[in-house]
């Protein structure tokens, strides 16, 4: 005789356990549905016929979703129970994931500046860093990294996008080997196309990829050989126009559930690049440049409400302007 295994949960089983959970949580006060006086509730929470009405779905389709026994909803079926259900942005994402669906795009490419990001630009006054957005455009910087690389503030957002400067020929003060090159085009490149699965309306993004396919014979070579980048550990090297070459170590952090991207230049203990960036950091120049006030989105106006505080940061090490 044959032991039996209990079958591990499906997806189906998970999807309608959220769903029966998120629907307890609203009553018809919250969702503006009306109740009858004096009407009691046996059980807590939305009725199935009540979700089924603000969602604009058939009761027996969402009976059947919370059984199991409807496990493939549509994107348009889930957005309308996310809208029902009055979820957050995380539960939304999640909720596609439990139905086999890619979760929603946004339609155009944030880039808010934390309390947190903007706490620790401020504590790291010592480090010159740049805040980056999903298409490597410069948002914001402390003084000391508009004092290394220059101010960026008379630039305008295109002239702070380091792949239009890259692949346009503009004026860098960083220099690259043929290696450095190659590996920087490779993963700038391949983030851009990732940019693109996930913000495919973003106008400034498709407006940004075809200029360069039109002005770059390079980036359009890169971009139809589908060229794909990973970053890694690097070395730049700053030409400053008074201290002179910088040998510095560049590392990229990034914050989760976010496309921001923060470039920090360092400098290995007791080197000369360390000595030249601690005179750099201590010199009146490196307090004249302010980044503007970043928006809620890309190519938002400023003065933008500013979003949530990261959890936390993941590092790796990663390209530079």
């Amino acid at each position: 005789m044959t032991g039996s295994r209990s079958a591990p949960e499906n997806n189906g089983d998970t999807l309608a356990t959220a769903l029966r959970l998120w629907r307890t949580r609203l009553t018809p006060d919250t969702t503006g549905l009306p109740t009858a006086p004096g009407s009691t509730r046996r059980t807590s929470g939305l009725r199935r016929e009540e979700l089924a009405l603000l969602a604009g779905i058939s009761v027996d389709y969402i009976v059947r979703l919370e059984q199991g026994r409807a496990t493939s909803p549509s994107a348009q079926i889930l957005t309308a129970l996310a809208r029902a259900l009055r979820l957050s942005e995380a539960e939304h994402h999640h909720l596609f994931l439990l139905a086999g669906q890619p979760p929603p795009a946004h339609d155009r490419i944030e880039a808010r500046l934390t309390p947190g990001l903007r706490r620790l630009l401020d504590q790291m006054s010592g480090t010159p860093i740049g805040v980056y957005d999903a298409t490597w455009t410069l948002i914001t910087w402390n003084p000391l990294y508009a004092a290394l690389v220059g101010d960026p503030a008379a630039l305008s957002a295109r002239e702070r996008n380091i792949l239009w400067r890259h692949f346009t020929g503009l004026p860098d003060r960083i220099s690259h080997t043929p290696e450095q090159t190659a590996r920087f085009e490779a993963a700038t490149v391949a983030d851009l196309r990732a940019a693109t699965a996930r913000y495919p309306a973003d106008p400034t993004l498709r407006s940004l990829i075809t200029d360069l396919r039109r002005l770059s014979p390079r980036f359009a070579d890169l971009w139809a050989s589908h060229i794909v980048g990973t970053h890694s550990a690097d070395t730049k090297t700053v030409h400053h126009p008074t201290l002179g070459p910088l040998t510095l170590d560049c590392d990229l952090l990034t914050a989760p559930d976010s496309d921001l991207r923060l470039v920090l230049l360092t400098a290995a203990p007791h080197t000369e690049a360390a000595t030249k960036l601690t005179q750099l950091a201590t010199t009146p120049t490196t307090a004249h440049s302010a980044p503007p006030p970043t928006g809620q989105a890309h190519g938002s106006p400023p003065g933008a409400p500013a979003g949530g505080e990261p959890a936390a940061f993941a590092v790796q090490a990663g390209p530079n302007p």
